[in-house]
Order: structure tokens, then sequence, then C-alpha cells
């Protein structure tokens, strides 16, 4: 700052500061400190004093005026040979008191709560949507209704329709919790808004399971993100066709695909197990058998392993949708880096390139500027002058 002060009115104080490596913002932060809140602005001699405010608003209060708007009120006056005061002050007025909002009945939005949900085991969250798959001709579509454990991405259920409704969701609900053998408050059940999710069809059977329902917030695709990304993985299939031909032509590739999906698909979040292999309990005797492989390839050519031991991925024990945020605290550095060393200390007139901003200008300030410094101010100064910097000659 001292510095900053002192060559600041010969070079200009932009390039002082980029010399020293200071932030022409933090040099005007402290130079002109403002501490409390702000001194209130000075009233304009043209406001009305408040007598004449206080007319106004029993003006407005009056019964003939309840319902009109301020502008009605205006012209009105002066049709009876009054003004009180501008359209704009009426307005005023009335926001200081309370008395100013939008005169028409209109929606207001609730604030809708993040979801957070929470999956430890197979059989504990499941995550349903509907995707539209396209039929034999134009504006012929069908429905594709799939239910998905979240902890193991099991497809435990699915249904083809030829449209949304909450009776194929109840239907297919129903029969996926009695073949999993879904006991009362054990099961969380999260969808979208769409009409079969929030249908009192579906919502009377969950009651009667004894199942948690959720929902995503409005317009928020990623709520239900496992579901969403499932369809994708089944859509991006070699095999996936553009357009089926009919139901029977549906529902015999999405059979197809659904047990590739189960049984053959190597989850990458899932420690590349299949989702059969997490649901039902083989996982451990999987990573097992993995890991004495990867020990027998170990033992036979340990050269190629320059870690060491190789390890097969491990399996994610909690799935979370919209895991709460963490503090990450910052990383406590070791002793001997914060300690400077008399080899690594800066000479006197000389400032160190790898200080930070504060420990250059400490050094400008106790009198450390180089001339070479001095001269790259000058040379940026120059630069704000003339606008362009002078090329070196060859």
């Amino acid at each position: 700052m001292k510095m900053v002060n002192k060559v600041g009115a010969e070079l200009g104080v932009a390039p002082t500061c980029s010399a020293i490596g200071l932030a022409r913002a933090t040099y005007y932060r402290r130079r002109f400190p403002t501490y409390g809140p702000r001194r209130r602005r000075t009233p304009p001699p043209r406001k009305l004093p408040p007598v004449e405010r206080q007319q106004v608003l029993d003006v407005l209060h009056e019964d003939r005026f309840v319902d009109w708007a301020p502008a009605q009120v205006w012209a009105q006056l002066l049709d009876e040979g009054k003004h009180l005061c501008s359209m704009r002050t009426m307005h005023r007025i009335l926001s200081e008191n309370a008395e100013s909002r939008e005169r028409r009945n209109q929606l207001r939005h609730p604030q809708y709560e993040k979801p957070q949900l929470l999956a430890t085991k197979p059989n504990e969250l499941w995550s349903w949507d509907i995707t539209k798959l396209l039929g034999p001709q134009k504006w012929t579509y069908y429905y594709l209704y799939v239910v998905l454990d979240v902890f193991s991405r099991y497809v435990v259920g699915w249904l083809l329709a030829e449209k949304e409704w909450g009776g194929y969701a109840k239907q297919l609900m129903d029969e996926c919790c009695e073949r999993q053998g879904i006991e009362p408050d054990q099961l969380t059940v999260h969808s979208d808004r769409g009409g079969p999710m929030r249908s009192n069809t579906l919502g009377q059977l969950y009651a009667n399971l004894g199942v948690t329902k959720t929902h995503s917030r409005p317009h928020v695709s990623n709520d239900n993100p496992f579901s969403e990304s499932q369809f994708k993985t089944l859509k991006y299939r070699p095999e996936f066709p553009k357009r089926f031909g009919s139901p029977e032509h549906a529902r015999n590739c999405l059979h197809d695909l659904l047990d590739w999906y189960n049984n053959e698909h190597h989850h990458s979040a899932l420690g590349w197990l299949t989702p059969h292999d997490v649901h039902y309990g083989l996982a451990e005797q999987r990573l097992a058998a993995r890991a004495a492989v990867l020990d027998e390839a170990y033992r036979a050519h340990p050269e190629r392993f320059v870690h060491g031991p190789p390890k097969p991925p491990a399996l994610v024990r909690a799935v979370w949708i919209n895991p709460p945020k963490q503090d990450h605290p910052e990383p406590e550095r070791h002793p001997s880096a914060l300690a400077r060393t008399p080899s690594t200390a800066p000479s006197a007139g000389a400032v160190n390139p790898a200080a930070g901003a504060a420990q250059r200008a400490e050094q400008s300030e106790a009198g450390l500027l180089p001339q070479a410094l001095r001269e790259h101010a000058r040379a940026r100064a120059d630069e704000h002058l003339t606008g362009a910097a002078v090329a070196p000659a060859h």
C-alpha cells in the first residue's frame, strides 16, 4: 500500500499494482474502507410532507375508492377539481403502507423440498419412470413402464402399454411388490410428477402396502437420475430398433434387452458387477473370485503390476438420490512446506516470484522493490497510455 501510494502518482496505480502483484481492487478497498450500513439517502425536497401523505392515504381509503386503481382515483379527483399528487406518488404511499400488491388472484407456486434418499441394500429404495417408444407409423407410440432398484440397479418389473394410465402403474407395482416379498414400511418408491405417478389409484395401493412414496421437484430431471440413465443405456444398445412394428415386436425386443441388462451388463457403478449379482447377494462371492484371479496373475508376473498387487473394484455400500452437501475443509500443509529455509529465503532487493500477492506487497513496502520492477511498471504505464506495447527489435 505504501509503495503504491508513493509510486502510483508517478507511474499510475494500475501498472504499479500489476508490478508488485497486488490487485487494484484490493488497493482501493483498503484505501477507502467502508464500515457499517450505508448512509441513508437524503429525501428529495419535492417529497410530500407527512401530513399531506396521510391526506392522500385517507382519500384512497374512502369507500368509493376501495376497489379503484390509483390511476382511476387520480383521474376522478381531477374531474372533481382536485389534485393531491401524481399517480406514481399514490403508488409509493400505498407501497410504504403495505397496501400495494398484485390485484389479480394469481397462483403462487410452493417451495418444493429437494428429495434426499439413501439406499444401503436391495429392496429399500425403488425408482420408476415411463418412456416413449416410437411405433410403426408417425404419431404412434408405445409406453414402457420400468421399476428399478436403486441400490442394485436391478429391473424388478416392467410393462409395455399403449397409453399412460394409473391403472397400469398400480398393476405393475402390485406385482413387483408381491414378487419381491415387500413388507410394510420397508420400501420407498421414488418417481417424477407425471400423471400415473400421482394418480389416486396408485396412491391407494401404496397406502395398503405400507410403501412410502416420494416425487421429484417439478421440471428437475436430476431428481430421478437412475431411471433416466437406465433408459439411456437401453436405447443406446445396437439392437434397439428405431421403431417397433407392433406391440408383440416391442415386447420381444424389450424382454431380451432387459434380460441382458439384469444378467449380463457389468455396471460401472456396481464395481463392474451385474445387477442380478448385487440384488441377490452374490456380490461378495464374485468379488472374492475376481480377487483370486488377480492374485494368481500377480504371482505369475509381478513385474507387470507397478503399483503392487491388484484389487478388484469395490462395491458402493450407500447410494444416494441428491446426497447432502459436505463441507470439505482445506488440507493442512506439512510444517516443512510452511517453514522458510535459508537457501530459499529471498535476498534483499529481490521480490520472490513464487510469493503470494500479500507477501509481494509486504516486500515492496519494506523497500525491496527493485529497479527492474520499477521499469516494468513504467512499461505498463506506457501501454495504458498508448494502448499497445512496442514490439522488440529483431
